[in-house]
């Protein structure tokens, strides 16, 4: 109980402060974040359908969203993201998302979560240093599987669909509120100092050698939607 007071207290705040990151650390994350996709691909029945990954213009995956709650609940978590230009698919910029939501829960986990940004609008918000989920723009848990052709409406009316894998259960799972901001330490690492999300995302800026599990993972996920469509 006093662990989870400890995890609330830090992820009830509105921005979430990080230890200081090693090129290992940001290195383990990309290659997490590959692994996540791979894991969700590999289960086509519950993975995310075809329809979503062809409407993608960028996918954002946080490896471990640490979720906690008692009374109120909270999210916090590091995460790297990739979006569609002409020439493939860019160079990943890394973020912070962190945020909370009251309502009647209670527990504490890790989650894999999968950001999928379906249109222009999705994309811009995502190249802004700040933003946050469902203010001002249509944020929905995804469909999985072969959800996506019962029901269209995601096309319609959503910018972000997000996608989640969790070993437990935990009640009141939502994204409504959490802000995301530029994780200016991983950004640094990879790149040094002086280097923008947007010329990063939009492919001004080189695909560095440590980030191929994660770009790979999203490549092999796009082959796999085309041929299955």
């Amino acid at each position: 109980m006093r662990k989870i007071a400890v995890m609330l207290a830090l992820l009830s705040m509105a921005s979430v402060s990080w230890a200081a990151e090693t090129r290992q650390d940001v290195a383990n994350r990309l290659q997490s974040a590959g692994d996540v996709l791979n894991a969700i691909m590999s289960a086509p029945d519950k993975g995310i359908p075809n329809d979503v990954l062809d409407s993608a213009k960028c996918i954002a995956v946080v490896p471990t969203l640490i979720k906690a709650g008692f009374i109120f609940g909270g999210e916090g978590g590091m995460g790297v993201a990739s979006c569609k230009t002409a020439h493939g698919w860019s160079a990943p910029a890394f973020f912070n998302i962190g945020g909370g939501s009251w309502g009647l829960q209670i527990g504490a986990e890790n989650v894999n979560l999968v950001m999928v940004f379906l249109n222009r609008k999705g994309m811009d918000r995502l190249l802004r240093s700040k933003v946050q989920l469902g203010a001002g723009g249509s944020v929905a848990a995804g469909p999985v599987g072969r959800e996506a052709s019962a029901n269209t409406n995601w096309k319609m009316n959503t910018e972000i669909l997000t996608y989640s894998r969790t070993h437990g259960v935990f009640a009141g799972l939502t994204l409504h509120g959490a802000v995301i901001t530029r994780n200016d330490d991983d950004m640094k690492i990879v790149y040094g100092p002086g280097t923008s999300s947007q010329a990063v995302l939009t492919g001004q800026v080189r695909r560095p050698s440590i980030a191929d599990p994660f770009l790979h993972a999203i490549e092999r996920a796009m082959r796999q939607a085309h041929v299955a469509s």
